[in-house]
């Protein structure tokens, strides 16, 4: 299976945060490719290792997150209609009339209704319809639905991945499963090649909703450097030209104090020297990524942070040029076979 293959049936699959372990196999059975072992920590975080061949030597963590944004199911009522809440940054201007797949029992197709804007009043028709007056219809009554759906169960998006133009693709989650997509596209360069280092390749839990998988992997593998890879905004006719990147003009790299100085000079010159498309970001706090976690966790961790310009983020047609996750898994590979013998002037201030 390729990698464009793997990213579509990804992002096809449902893992919204603390559910991750519904596709779990499939990030595993992609790892044991490529690595010398693969398991699952308590949280649910899948950890790949590949070793080198020394026997001390430094370790390299490459984190992309696994787990969606989703939804909840909150209460029935007495006409079979769901009420629900989100998990992680839904907005609500994207839910009216989306197609659902509630996971009960059974999964069961259903719509997200409200009142209808010809039964509005002229105050209601000028605001954005919340949450809490929006419900699921799966074409049940009340007891049925009650006797296959419970409080707490999982609802994600009906959103199957699309064929763009260009090498473009649209679908749910890529956020952040494309970025798993570029470890294994990092894995499958380094195949068969002598890196000096131990490479930790890692999709973490729940990052949607608090870094919590990238935290715990983190002080578990205690690495000497950490790379997030996560997406970023893409282009858009709508959105400011300082908060965007280009689509199809390859990663971009994050310069802040989130970042490790030296390694983003190593990885721009990486970058140069294999003559990598790659882009700039200016982050001069918190980047909401698992990157702000892994470089405050134990005594700290250099830290780098590469990302997927993505278009239309957290809706359920996130789109991206898949060219772009090909060579950030490109410069994350070469810039790991370039560190060699001791790296501790460069993980210095």
């Amino acid at each position: 299976m390729n990698t464009r293959e793997l990213l579509t049936i990804l992002s096809n699959s449902t893992g919204v945060s603390g559910h991750e372990y519904a596709f779990s196999s499939v990030i595993k059975q992609a790892f044991e490719e490529f690595c010398t072992s693969v398991y699952q920590d308590a949280t649910g975080n899948i950890i790949g290792i590949r070793k080198c061949k020394k026997e001390k030597t430094y370790k390299v963590m490459l984190a992309a997150h696994m787990d969606e944004i989703g939804l909840m199911v909150k209460d029935i009522d007495d006409r079979g209609f769901i009420s629900f809440t989100n998990i992680g940054g839904v907005d609500s201007r994207i839910l009216l009339a989306q197609e659902v797949i509630v996971h009960g029992k059974e999964d069961l197709f259903g719509i997200i209704g409200a009142k209808p804007p010809h039964l509005q009043t002229e105050e209601e028709s000028k605001k954005a319809v919340e949450i809490k007056d929006m419900a699921i219809d799966v074409g049940m009554d009340a007891k049925k639905v009650k006797e296959l759906v419970s409080i707490g169960d999982i609802i994600t998006f009906r959103s199957p991945t699309s064929c763009l133009l260009n090498n473009y693709l649209s679908g749910k989650s890529f956020d952040d499963r494309a970025g798993i997509i570029c470890i294994i596209e990092c894995l499958k360069e380094l195949k068969n090649t002598d890196i000096d280092v131990d490479v930790y390749a890692v999709a973490t839990v729940q990052e949607e909703v608090g870094l919590r998988g990238a935290i715990v992997s983190t002080y578990n593998i205690e690495p000497d450097i950490g790379i997030a890879i996560d997406v970023c905004h893409g282009e858009t006719p709508d959105a400011p030209k300082e908060d965007t990147h280009s689509t199809g003009k390859g990663p971009v790299v994050t310069i802040g104090p989130n970042i490790h100085p030296k390694l983003v000079k190593k990885m721009f010159s990486i970058a140069d020297e294999y003559n990598i498309p790659y882009q700039k970001d200016v982050e001069p706090g918190n980047t909401g990524t698992d990157a702000w976690a892994i470089q405050v966790t134990r005594s700290g961790i250099p830290t780098l942070l590469l990302s997927i310009p993505l278009r239309y983020m957290h809706t359920t047609v996130e789109t991206l040029n898949f060219n772009d996750i090909v060579n950030t898994g490109k410069l994350l590979a070469f810039f790991i076979k370039n560190l060699k013998g001791d790296l501790e002037e460069l993980l210095c201030y």
